[in-house]
């Protein structure tokens, strides 16, 4: 008897924070937003890492209600001037994390052009969409999918299962890509995606929750690698 016929794959499906873009970490525009509040960056960093599942499902708002919001959970007065100097920094911080890996361009141009569908699945908060429209990447896209739009985190299947159906690919026809945060990997393999890690070096220290540790599965080293993957 022969073995088992793996499904073929008719579209990739990508995380974005860590996986299209570079490793993503804290820096200087953070500390301003702190500065901003009133708080230590310390303070503001353990509140951030705190409430994120949260202001990632939508709960706290858009951003400056989710910044109000913060304010209020640290016990700082909701001062409108200061509220709009943090909130400007929130975005820089923001936009300081959209660095995209030297091929994320060139592989989902190639996914493009070998036929198949791609598409993204991303915890977020509610200005990415409008962040990412200003990148090269964006038109690629067949299918976006954003936690906050849904109300659910990753691995919660509905995220990978909307992806494909905007697709309209199967999940058992779709390749996930991601850096295994928020539990990705297995949260895409639960509903029959085929999963694999990028495992790129910078990743080493890159910020992420929930990360899918144990990960056991097929793993890359770069994007590139994953045109390899698809190869008959």
């Amino acid at each position: 008897m022969g073995g088992t016929v793996a499904p073929v794959i008719r579209a990739v499906v990508f995380d974005f924070f860590g996986t299209l873009t570079e490793a993503v970490r804290r820096g200087p525009a953070h500390a301003r937003m702190a500065d901003a509040l009133g708080v230590t960056p310390a303070v503001l960093f353990a509140a951030l890492d705190r409430t994120y599942p949260a202001r990632a499902r939508g709960e706290y708002g858009d951003g400056p209600a989710s910044l109000a919001r913060l304010a209020r959970d640290l016990g700082r007065p909701v001062d409108p001037a200061r509220l709009a100097e943090a909130e400007a920094w929130r975005l820089r911080a923001i936009r300081s994390s959209l660095r995209l890996r030297a091929d994320a361009l060139s592989t989902l141009t190639a996914v493009r052009a070998a036929g198949l569908g791609v598409g993204l699945v991303s915890d977020c908060t509610s200005e990415l969409p409008g962040l990412l429209a200003e990148l090269a990447i964006t038109p690629l896209f067949d299918a976006t999918v954003y936690s906050f739009a849904l109300g659910v985190t990753k691995p919660d299947p509905l995220l990978f299962r909307t992806a494909a159906d905007l697709l309209g690919v199967p999940p058992a026809g779709c390749l996930y890509v991601g850096d295994g945060g928020g539990r990705e990997l297995s949260g895409a393999a639960a509903v029959g995606m085929r999963a694999i890690r990028l495992a790129a070096p910078d990743l080493v220290d890159h910020l992420s929750y929930h990360h899918d540790a144990g990960w056991d599965g097929e793993t890359v080293p770069s994007l590139t690698a994953v045109l390899a993957v698809l190869e008959p």
